[in-house]
């Protein structure tokens, strides 16, 4: 049986970190999976950078050599690779619903923390995912969670005090209020 773990990270190289120690852990490329914000630099023009930025990241695994540019709806461009970001891209191209949402449920990941996931990459996070044995859930979730990884509960709450209930793929990408 295969299971889906999924993390939120509020910073795009603790996302690459974990990436990176998966594939060390010898988690496969077609096992995981990356989304997210690099930062504020991330914008439309920036499309066609994507091969790049992964080998950029130094040591990285197959999947991050491979990261591409694509556009949620929703959320806007973002970094991508793996399973779950061939899913988002394609729901996204054929207008299937949610997109992203659509792709984690699909994998297996509970539609309401769905939401939250893709609120958080639309926030600016990046998101690690795994599909692997049963067997294996217990050692990907350790490594996961060593890169400190989002408390969703307490995310949750906070988004629900500004008033927000779920991701809507036909928001704005979201900006940073300015400090």
């Amino acid at each position: 049986m295969t299971r889906t773990i999924t993390r939120s990270y509020d910073d795009y190289a603790a996302a690459t970190a974990v990436v990176e120690d998966l594939g060390a852990a010898g988690f496969s490329d077609s096992e995981i999976s990356v989304i997210g914000r690099r930062g504020d630099d991330v914008d439309d023009s920036n499309a066609g950078e994507g091969a790049g930025i992964g080998a950029g990241v130094g040591g990285a695994a197959g999947l991050l050599a491979g990261l591409g540019m694509i556009a949620i709806p929703g959320i806007g461009p973002v970094v991508a690779a793996g399973w779950l970001a061939a899913t988002a891209a394609g729901a996204a191209a054929g207008a299937a619903a949610g997109g992203i949402i659509g792709a984690m449920t699909s994998a297996g990941v509970d539609e309401k923390d769905a939401h939250l996931y893709a609120e958080s990459v639309r926030r600016g996070g990046s998101v690690v995912s795994v599909r692997t044995s049963e067997a294996r859930a217990v050692e990907a979730e350790a490594i996961m969670d060593r890169a400190t990884p989002v408390d969703i509960s307490m995310r949750r709450a906070d988004y629900e005090r500004e008033g927000w209930t779920q991701f809507d793929a036909n928001a704005t990408p979201y900006v940073r209020p300015s400090i």
